[in-house]
């Protein structure tokens, strides 16, 4: 329990101050540039998803595989994972970068992006393509030092990111003036301040793991991309959701209710940040107790009851703030927006449980290498029942049908997951006990 709580703690405590700079880039778009600002920087969340995802995939994949060669001794193994961890990082973001360069324009009109929002997102969108190795990079190394005995230096370097990203926000929008170039100029610079804040681990030499000269190994790669596949789905799903939740929202709507659901998404943003901390804080503890054939299912088990308590405080917060919190965010006092946003707060959050406890089982399985059935309850949550869910309940009762679309979702995919989780880690006594 001393070990759980030492790593998930530190974990949430990294993960919040991610959190807290989404949303105050949020709330600086929203005094500087009102809710055209807000529409246009949600249009653009499913990209950053996706490359935030593909640092997950990479980071999480090549981690829980590391942490598995580690305790078994194989040292080189374990060395050749962390460097095919870096191959992928340098492929995808060479992709990346060419895209920020050829088709930004493209990629906006594809987004949704309408004439109020067309240059703002555009401006976003092309710096944060440019940055994105920095990001995937920034993902990879957090979840390697975690893995390496090390979660109190990948805390400091999140919370630092996180906060140097809100400073630099303020300094670049309402000091510099410099709009939304500011604003994603800011957020570009949070990977930067977390890397430097984890160099003096390699420097020191108190890592166990090193990038070696080694041909490409399909298998490795193959290792990486099934363990951290559902982190992927699940950060990739995130935005495909935004993205067709913004299409569903423009014809109900239009731009309101598109910044009313960004608000929603944004605190949503928050509370996944916290089930994610106590699910990659689970992670390396699972792993090592699975590779060292011992029994994984007691830090599950905490990491249950962690999130049910934190669901009680957080959705009793929401509840009774609903209204205050969507006032953060509406300068320009639009009614309708204030009104779609407090009742999506209320509805929204009903389904945060179960997201929290599908979180936790897809990590439990990828840990202990059941990528098959991880995969699968971040496919069924992100995208399988979510996508339908939100279409038919929208066609039926227009914005309310969109925010009940997520508990719905959510409460399915954790009756399913029960029973692939049973299933793959063949402990049904216990899972019916939590």
């Amino acid at each position: 329990m001393k070990k759980f709580a030492r790593y998930v703690s530190l974990n949430i405590l990294g993960m919040l101050g991610i959190s807290c700079y989404i949303l105050a880039d949020t709330y600086f778009i929203a005094q500087w540039l009102g809710a055209d600002g807000i529409a246009a920087l949600n249009l653009v969340i499913p990209v950053y998803s996706l490359i935030n995802g593909l640092g997950l995939l990479f980071g999480i994949g090549g981690a829980a595989k590391y942490m598995i060669y580690r305790n078994c001794k194989e040292n080189q193994q374990a060395d050749k994972i962390f460097t095919h961890a870096l191959y992928l990082c340098s492929l995808s973001g060479c992709f990346f970068i060419l895209a920020g360069i050829f088709f930004p324009d493209q990629i906006v009109n594809l987004l949704g992006a309408d004439e109020n929002t067309f240059e703002m997102s555009r401006i976003y969108l092309k710096v944060l393509l440019l940055c994105s190795p920095l990001f995937i990079l920034n993902q990879i190394l957090l979840c390697f030092v975690r893995n390496d005995g090390s979660p109190e230096r990948t805390m400091t370097a999140m919370l630092a990111g996180s906060f140097s990203n809100i400073i630099l926000d303020y300094l670049f929008i309402f000091v510099l003036g410099l709009d939304m170039f500011g604003a994603v100029l800011a957020t570009c610079f949070s990977p930067v301040i977390s890397i430097l804040i984890l160099m003096p681990f390699f420097l020191k030499k108190q890592n166990h793991f090193h990038a070696v000269l080694t041909e490409i190994n399909f298998q490795n790669i193959k290792n990486i991309l099934l363990l951290g596949g559902s982190s992927f789905i699940a950060e990739l799903s995130n935005g495909i959701v935004i993205f067709v939740w913004n299409i569903l929202i423009l014809e109900i709507t239009g731009n309101t209710g598109v910044a009313a659901y960004a608000i929603v998404a944004n605190v949503s943003l928050v509370v996944t940040c916290v089930w994610t901390g106590v699910a990659q804080g689970m992670q390396p503890l699972v792993s090592e107790a699975y590779a060292k054939q011992k029994s994984s299912i007691r830090y599950y088990r905490y990491a249950c009851v962690t999130v049910i308590s934190l669901f009680l405080l957080i959705y009793t917060i929401i509840f009774l703030l609903a209204d205050p919190i969507a006032e953060l965010f509406n300068k320009e006092q639009d009614a309708i927006l204030q009104q779609y946003a407090a009742q999506g707060l209320r509805y929204y959050f009903t389904g945060a449980v179960f997201a929290g406890l599908n979180i936790l089982t897809a990590m439990l399985l990828s840990a202990t290498e059941n990528p098959v059935q991880s995969n699968s309850i971040s496919l069924l949550r992100g995208l399988l029942i979510m996508i339908p869910a939100a279409w038919i309940l929208s066609e039926l009762c227009n914005m309310t049908g969109i925010w009940l679309a997520y508990p719905v979702t959510e409460l399915l995919t954790f009756v399913l997951s029960l029973f692939l989780t049973k299933k793959a880690v063949n402990f049904p006594e216990k899972v019916s006990s939590i």
